[in-house]
């Protein structure tokens, strides 16, 4: 694990911010994205989360990734994704398909799990910048639990400022189960010369009272 925080680390040195969703990468261009998450529980424990998003334009018409996350080595996933265009809607918007298969664990339990995704994206000029959103509806089959269905949004502005916003809005439901909900406005904070931004943000989920704190760094190359 060591080894791979290292290598991930120098790859985010090396490159630039940009967007996923369903925009496909440029063949032979990529992105990558650490985060972590960290929030009070109400019963006044530490709980923290850590992420690590990668994706490369293989070829012209499909885009290959890697989707990870670990929640305080309790439970977590790895999951290889490829991503292709379906439909080219001009200035409605596009959108895209994702297949993923990988593996899921609860602490040493560990399973194969299978995502699809569909994704919606569109960007628009407008006076502060450059707007733009993605809409992210999925399904997720992981052996030895229920299937979870997932809905996000996120939305952000770019520009040449330093400073920009983005709203990243993610909800998860088992059926037969409550909703779950997570909302993170965040900041993003580009830093001239080395081609790095940065991104803070506060956290809220649902099921607890307590705010989190967030913390990235985006890059691509």
């Amino acid at each position: 694990m060591g080894r791979f925080l290292l290598a991930f680390l120098i790859v985010l040195w090396v490159a630039r911010p940009a967007l996923a969703g369903a925009w496909l990468r440029e063949q032979g261009q990529g992105f990558a994205a650490f985060s972590v998450t960290a929030h009070k529980t109400d019963e006044g424990g530490l709980e923290y989360k850590s992420s690590l998003y990668a994706e490369w334009g293989l070829l012209d018409w499909m885009t290959v990734g890697l989707d990870a996350n670990e929640n305080q080595a309790l439970h977590g996933h790895a999951l290889l994704f490829a991503r292709v265009p379906l439909a080219d809607l001009d200035r409605a918007g596009r959108v895209s398909a994702e297949l993923g298969v990988g593996v899921h664990h609860r602490q040493i339990d560990w399973r194969m799990m299978y995502k699809s995704t569909l994704s919606y994206g569109n960007s628009f000029p407008v006076r502060w910048g450059h707007a733009w959103m993605a809409i992210d509806a999925a399904l997720e089959f992981r052996t030895g639990q229920d299937r979870l269905q997932k809905l996000d949004l996120t939305a952000g502005l770019s520009s040449e400022r330093r400073f920009d916003p983005l709203l990243q809005i993610e909800t998860s439901r088992v059926p037969g189960q409550p909703i779950h909900w997570t909302v993170t406005p965040s900041l993003m904070i580009r830093s001239p010369g080395i081609r790095t931004t940065w991104l803070l943000g506060l956290h809220k989920r649902s099921r607890t009272r307590q705010l989190g704190l967030k913390f990235a760094l985006w890059r691509d190359f």
